[in-house]
């Protein structure tokens, strides 16, 4: 896949929030900014204004990989994930994968410790077993060891700049059959869908705004 920088981060802290703060959980805007540039879980640490993850959600929302909801008890913007539906992907895949956006390459020791909060992993057979299944759909590489290291390290392929990591240990999953063209009806299908979300997040935005 190629996303940007900015958008594996924007997923990786909705997966994260999700699963660590359900009660906050879709996010707002400013909910999202401050889980982007916190100091702590993320490398490396950036410091994004509303307007940079407005334009990623925005890039994300037309890939289907988050969508503009509302909160419970507010009318104000706010944000979910996809990647549970887009890339049928469970719950301890999700923790693993989530890491890997928010940290880089990953050991499997420091992927069981810190996807505890998300999912917590009874041993490492348990989490090779996860690894095992998102690298053979294609959403995770195992690189090869560096001099010196004892533990493989994996590496998430959502971001266009997994082009540019160490060559895998293991061969490449086999490349994905391209799809025909849609049909047009199937295009304009989709054209409308876009258009319904973004008028929904613009009347969301002036609620907001007290238009």
């Amino acid at each position: 896949m190629d996303l940007d920088s900015i958008e594996v981060r924007v997923l990786g802290c909705l997966i994260e929030k999700q699963r660590t703060t359900p009660d906050a959980y879709p996010l707002s805007l400013n909910a999202l900014r401050l889980a982007c540039n916190q100091s702590t879980n993320r490398d490396p640490v950036v410091a994004y204004d509303e307007e940079i993850i407005r334009g990623a959600l925005h890039r994300l929302g037309r890939r289907r990989f988050t969508r503009l909801t509302t909160g419970h008890t507010s009318r104000a913007a706010k944000y979910r994930h996809l990647l549970d539906e887009e890339l049928r992907i469970d719950r301890a895949e999700q923790a693993v994968l989530a890491v890997l956006l928010l940290r880089g390459d990953q050991t499997p020791g420091e992927l069981k410790q810190r996807t505890e909060r998300m999912q917590p992993f009874d041993s490492i057979d348990e989490l090779d077993d996860v690894l095992t299944s998102l690298i053979d759909r294609g959403y995770v590489v195992q690189l090869a060891r560096r001099p010196g290291q004892k533990e493989e390290r994996f590496h998430h392929t959502l971001s266009d700049e997994a082009d540019d990591v160490e060559a895998p240990a293991l061969a490449a999953p086999a490349a994905a059959v391209v799809p025909p063209p849609p049909r047009r009806d199937e295009r304009l299908d989709k054209l409308e869908r876009e258009v319904a979300e973004l008028r929904a997040e613009v009347a969301a935005l002036r609620a907001d705004l007290g238009a």
